[in-house]
């Protein structure tokens, strides 16, 4: 056994490993902007920050780690009122079948494209979901 390494030490440890690692990558952080924390998504819904893990378990939303205390943050870009952007969940289900990390997810959807023009997201807010979306099967 290590000399002064402890349970709880290495308990410790290894939360900041794999905080270290699932925080975003600068690049992506970059390209999102805004970010909206659990309980900021939770309070625009009206609901208990339960009910965002849910959506984030069924792949409706991606949450990625950032910031000081490694924090999940889901991009503002997601979000339109009190509701995420129509089409959203169909593109982020197209984007898994197709084996996209959620990183590579959000760098896909925040990447301009001259065919859409913009980025998905931003298609995906201005009710262009067609055409994100068949972009994304594209990817299959």
């Amino acid at each position: 056994m290590l000399e002064g390494v402890t349970e709880k030490n290495t308990a410790v440890g290894t939360r900041s490993v794999e905080a270290q690692r699932d925080s975003i990558d600068p690049a992506i952080d970059a390209l999102v902007g805004e970010w909206l924390t659990l309980p900021d998504v939770a309070e625009r819904f009206g609901v208990q920050v339960t009910r965002i893990r849910q959506l984030l378990r069924d792949n409706q939303l991606i949450a990625v780690r950032r910031g000081e205390n490694h924090a999940l943050h889901v991009p503002a870009g997601f979000i339109v009122e009190d509701h995420t952007v129509k089409g959203l969940t169909g593109t982020l289900t197209l984007l898994k079948d197709a084996k996209f990390t959620d990183a590579e997810a959000l760098r896909w959807l925040f990447t301009p494209d001259d065919s859409l023009p913009g980025t998905p997201v931003q298609a995906l807010r201005e009710n262009r979901g067609t055409e994100v979306r068949r972009r994304a099967q594209a990817e299959l």
